[in-house]
């Protein structure tokens, strides 16, 4: 590998471990390769919801944002050169040589941070699906293309639907944890028709749920629906090679857990960020491994054939 294609991918392997260390857990659990390719994912996926997050006007960040999908462009068509001053275009045009990268889920993470930009709100889970499909659905299917699927693997076919499956799971468990956060920003994810329904539609500005709603009622609901897409994504699991399956379950397995912490404290995400301790995210990190959880969803997946 050319010197400045490795630099590239060791500055985008350091953006992942300082700055998305439950996805760190994972793509370490990978060969050498597609760990590289992994981080150049995520480094341009952090590029985007930057802006996004970012304190510029709506203007400034759509137009950083045309710049960006212009910069997708030129990889696509192969017009990045190794000794590009970008390091994140030279590793993610790298990477895109070296595996089948569905780069249009790009596309669509760009038109999901739009949706945040302009404010867009959710009325019904059907809408709010959407936006989970752009910025976490589209992300699930791009890892996808590193990972590739077993030779022979039974239901190879249905595998990117798996895999977007269990992004609109993470992004899920991603807007019950940031719920405040969310909030004190100006956005509203969970759809409209659940806040109301429960008596949550004040908004959740404030560390204490609000006033004559049933919080803990909304927060079950959420948990209820992204379990059963859980349970549907990591079908995927028995599809993939050993150590792709691994990296899927630590980071899948992480998410979850942290839907527990959440099932069992709902209002802890209105007093701050809920996460794992290290040595919780290792002990996932090792089962999945252990490829307990794969042999598990193949069993039930047997099961469901019989």
């Amino acid at each position: 590998m050319p010197a400045q294609v490795q630099a590239a991918y060791t500055y985008c392997e350091a953006v992942t471990a300082t700055q998305a260390r439950n996805f760190a857990y994972g793509i370490r659990l990978l060969p050498a390769e597609k760990r590289q390719a992994m981080s150049a994912l995520y480094a341009f996926s952090r590029r985007v919801d930057d802006i996004g997050d970012g304190g510029l006007g709506p203007d400034a960040k759509q137009s950083r944002l045309a710049a960006t999908r212009d910069l997708l462009d030129r990889i696509r068509r192969g017009a990045v050169d190794e000794d590009d001053t970008d390091p994140v275009a030279v590793a993610l045009a790298d990477a895109a040589r070296r595996f089948p990268l569905p780069l249009e889920g790009f596309d669509e993470l760009i038109d999901g941070v739009l949706m945040d930009v302009r404010g867009q709100t959710y009325d019904t889970w059907d809408d709010l699906k959407v936006y989970c499909r752009c910025v976490a659905g589209a992300i699930g299917r791009l890892s996808l293309g590193v990972f590739g699927t077993a030779p022979g693997a039974r239901d190879a076919a249905r595998a990117s639907e798996y895999a977007d499956t269990l992004g609109l799971a993470l992004q899920l468990t991603n807007i019950l944890r940031d719920l405040r956060e969310d909030a004190e920003n100006g956005r509203t994810y969970l759809p409209a028709e659940d806040l109301a329904k429960f008596g949550c539609d004040s908004g959740f500005r404030s560390g204490t749920p609000p006033r004559g709603g049933d919080f803990t009622g909304l927060v079950h609901h959420e948990v209820r629906r992204a379990r059963a897409l859980f349970a549907e994504g990591y079908r995927l699991l028995p599809l993939l090679d050993r150590r792709s399956g691994a990296c899927v379950a630590a980071m899948a397995g992480i998410y979850r857990r942290l839907l527990d912490r959440i099932e069992r404290d709902p209002e802890a995400v209105l007093r701050g960020r809920v996460s794992l301790p290290g040595h919780e995210k290792a002990y996932v990190a090792v089962r999945g491994l252990s490829g307990l959880d794969t042999r598990t969803v193949s069993r039930h997946t047997v099961r469901r054939r019989a």
